[in-house]
């Protein structure tokens, strides 16, 4: 691995990592549900490291296509890190963290990054799982990712019930209508 992707990795998940300090609100707590939301990605940049610094390596059949599987991830990064500014320059104000009992909706965002993707963060965080999984291809990786979806989809659902139940409820259903969870929806 390249000392350039390594860092454009570290990066993108370093960006996740602040974004509780740089952009949500200071009132949240990293309670139980937010530490296992964000484990896969903490752990990804463990996965990562282990790989650069040659704790692990990558078997000899996959390691053929180790320039294509950088540029691919490279450009994963770059997506997820473009489309988290772009959510960020969306907002504003900022949001509760995740998993808090305080999050009571002040309005509904349907534009800018919200304009297609319902959850653009993190859709964003699961591009860059998927850019360490192409970077770093194993079990782990690809457990890492699954987990990953698996607990931003539990997330998101939670939020939608949430907010279709709000005082915003009816503007949120018709939303919903309109855009894709992760993926956006032309």
């Amino acid at each position: 691995m390249s000392a350039g992707i390594y860092t454009l990795i570290m990066l993108n998940l370093s960006f996740m990592g602040l974004l509780p300090r740089i952009f949500f609100r200071g009132d949240g707590k990293f309670n139980l549900m937010w530490w296992l939301t964000s484990a896969p990605f903490f752990l990804s940049a463990l996965l990562a490291s282990l790989y650069y610094f040659k704790f692990l390596v990558l078997m000899p059949e996959v390691a053929v296509f180790q320039v294509v599987l950088e540029g691919v991830s490279a450009a994963l990064s770059v997506v997820s890190i473009s489309l988290m500014c772009y959510t960020l320059g969306t907002h504003r104000r900022p949001l509760a963290l995740w998993h808090q009992n305080n999050d009571a909706p002040v309005e509904i965002v349907t534009y800018g990054a919200y304009k297609y993707i319902r959850h653009p963060f993190y859709s964003s965080f699961i591009l860059a799982a998927l850019a360490t999984l192409v970077l770093c291809p194993s079990i782990w990786s690809a457990l890492l990712v699954l987990y990953g979806l698996l607990i931003l989809n539990y997330t998101a659902a939670r939020e939608e019930r949430n907010l279709s139940a709000s005082a915003f409820g009816e503007k949120y259903r018709a939303y919903m209508t309109q855009s894709g969870r992760f993926i956006p929806k032309f």
